[in-house]
C-alpha cells in the first residue's frame, strides 16, 4: 500500500518555502507605499576560540569597519564579562559593545546577590533570552568562553538567540577562513603553546581572506588560575620598510608631444596686508 500525503498534512522534513510567495506580496505592497525593504548589513570580524588542556583560549581581530572604510585599526573585541568569562563580539561594534556591557553589570548584581562565582552557561543563558528578546535587532554574535566551578566551557550565541557548545569556535566575516584552520589542526587536549598559535593563525587566515578584518591579532588565555589578555599578540600585516629607490629618473619616459597655452592675467585689484609678528 503506498503513502499518500495529504495536501493539508504538515511538511515532515526538508525545506519549506511556504513563505516566499507571502515575503514577494509583502514586498510589492511596501514598494507600492514608497517603502523599501530592509537589506542585509554586512559587517566584518574575525573572532574565535578554542579550548585546550587548561582552560579556553579567545582570539580575534581588531578592525572596525565603517560599510568600505577602516574606522578604527585597534578595536578591543574581546569583552570583561566576570573575573574568568570574557566574550568576543562580532557584528555591529555598538551593539556587541553595550551588550557585553549590559551582561558584565546583570553578573556583578547576580555574584553580590547570591555570594556564589557566575557559571559561563549562566551567562551564555542569559545572553541568548536578550538577542532572542530582540529578534535579531541587535547585532550580536558573540562567543562566550570561559572556566567556572564546573570546568572550562566555550558558547557561541548567534543574534536571533540560537547557541553552540563546541570544542572550538568561529564567528564574523572571516568566520569560514578561521574554521577551516580548526578544523584542519585542532585537536584535543592541546598544550598552551600550541593552542595559542593555533588561534592566532586562524584569526590570521580571516585577517588575510576577509576585507572586513584586519590589523592585528588579541587573544585571551583563560584557566582556573586567572586571565593573561594578550593584546596586540600578533601583527601579521605590519607594515614593511622601503627597501629601494622608486623615483624614475628625468627622461626615462620620452615626451612625445608638447604644448605651451599662455595665460593673460589682468590685474584688476592689489592689496598688501603686513601681518602683525608681535
Amino acid at each position: 500500500m503506498l503513502n499518500t500525503v495529504k495536501p493539508c498534512q504538515p511538511q515532515t522534513g526538508g525545506f519549506s518555502f511556504e513563505n516566499t510567495r507571502r515575503n514577494t506580496v509583502l514586498e510589492s505592497n511596501l514598494s507600492e507605499l514608497g517603502y523599501k525593504a530592509p537589506n542585509a548589513r554586512k559587517t566584518g570580524t574575525t573572532i574565535a576560540g578554542v579550548m585546550f588542556k587548561d582552560g579556553v583560549i579567545l582570539g580575534a581581530d581588531t578592525r572596525a569597519t565603517d560599510d568600505m572604510v577602516v574606522a578604527d585599526k585597534n578595536c578591543m573585541k574581546i569583552h570583561y564579562i566576570a573575573p574568568k568569562i570574557y566574550c568576543c563580539g562580532a557584528g555591529v561594534a555598538a551593539d556587541a559593545e553595550i551588550t557585553t556591557q549590559m551582561m558584565s553589570s546583570n553578573v556583578e548584581l547576580h555574584m553580590l546577590n547570591t555570594g556564589r562565582p557566575p557559571l559561563v552557561a549562566m551567562v551564555t543563558r542569559q545572553l541568548k533570552q536578550m538577542l532572542f528578546r530582540y529578534q535579531g535587532h541587535i547585532g550580536s554574535s558573540l562567543i562566550i568562553g570561559g572556566v567556572d566551578v564546573t570546568g572550562p566551557h566555550l558558547y557561541s550565541v548567534y543574534p536571533h538567540g540560537s547557541y553552540d557548545k563546541l570544542p572550538f569556535l568561529t564567528m564574523g566575516s572571516g568566520a569560514a577562513a578561521a574554521v577551516s584552520v580548526f578544523e584542519d589542526r585542532f585537536k584535543p587536549n592541546m598544550e598552551l603553546e600550541e593552542a595559542k598559535q593555533l588561534v592566532r593563525d586562524a584569526i590570521s587566515a580571516g585577517i588575510f581572506c576577509d576585507l572586513g578584518s584586519g590589523s592585528n591579532v588579541d587573544l585571551c588565555v583563560i584557566t582556573a588560575a586567572g586571565v593573561d589578555y594578550l593584546r596586540g599578540y600578533d601583527k601579521p600585516t605590519e607594515k614593511g620598510k622601503r627597501e629601494g629607490q622608486y623615483r624614475y629618473k628625468p627622461g626615462t619616459t620620452a615626451v612625445l608631444t608638447k604644448t605651451v597655452t599662455p595665460l593673460t592675467l589682468d590685474v584688476v585689484d592689489e592689496s598688501v596686508q603686513i601681518m602683525d609678528t608681535q
